[in-house]
């Protein structure tokens, strides 16, 4: 076992009709089908798309930090 861990991370942009909560586990949600052993995230941007006045979507920027493999 390595005495120390390397990571990388990406950044995602979720969307959700319903909440910004939504928004980031969606984009979670996406990323855990291929990104293993995720460890954190960063929310860098939070704003929404406008329908007739109102929220349409919330869209959240986030970065997603990964341990690399054999790390």
């Amino acid at each position: 076992m390595s005495d120390h861990h390397t990571y990388k991370k990406i950044e995602l942009v979720g969307s959700s009709r319903t909440s910004i909560e939504d928004a980031i586990n969606n984009a979670l949600a996406e990323a855990a089908k291929t990104v293993h052993h995720m460890d954190w995230f960063e929310v860098l941007e939070t704003r929404g798309h406008i329908e007739n006045g109102l929220v349409g979507h919330y869209q959240v920027t986030i970065k997603i930090g990964f341990r690399i493999v054999g790390s």
